[in-house]
């Protein structure tokens, strides 16, 4: 659960908007504190990892955040079209799996990251409103960063 920033009063200390800092917390051996110009919360391995589970996982976090993104896609895009969608709850899950097991994957060689996501809409849908509620969740912004070509640039200051 996030927090309002810890230094609400302190602006020197947050992040600019659009900025996330990550950075060691007392939950060792992997906790971290996660900061945003509003909002602070923890990340943690599970136990199970040799974390101290003090937070969502690093794969939980990226779910999350395709997550949330579909789902507030599709509340707007419903409010705009003035469809009848009640709620939107999204479910997703992350594996790895053999290549060769992936019809419609480009490479055939080593392991391919797969995230299964299951939309379920309520409301007096017909066939049509719900095909295209479906479509329109391929379209929010966190799935088309994570299907399209991605650099990531590290520098150490």
């Amino acid at each position: 659960m996030s927090t309002p920033h810890p230094t609400s009063g302190d602006t020197t200390a947050r992040p600019e908007p659009g900025t996330v800092v990550v950075s060691a917390s007392d939950a060792r051996p992997y906790g971290q504190d996660v900061d945003t110009d509003l909002l602070h919360w923890n990340a943690d391995e599970p136990e199970s990892a040799g974390g101290a589970g003090s937070g969502p996982d690093p794969y939980q976090l990226l779910l999350s955040a395709l997550g949330t993104c579909t789902a507030i896609t599709l509340r707007m895009y419903a409010d705009r079209a003035g469809l009848p969608l009640d709620d939107v709850t999204v479910t997703l899950t992350h594996d790895r799996l053999h290549a060769r097991d992936c019809e419609e994957c480009e490479t055939s060689t080593g392991h391919v990251d797969r995230i299964v996501r299951e939309v379920r809409l309520v409301g007096d849908l017909d066939d049509a409103q719900r095909a295209k509620l479906i479509a329109i969740a391929d379209r929010c912004p966190v799935h088309r960063t994570l299907t399209s070509e991605m650099v990531i640039e590290t520098d150490e200051v």
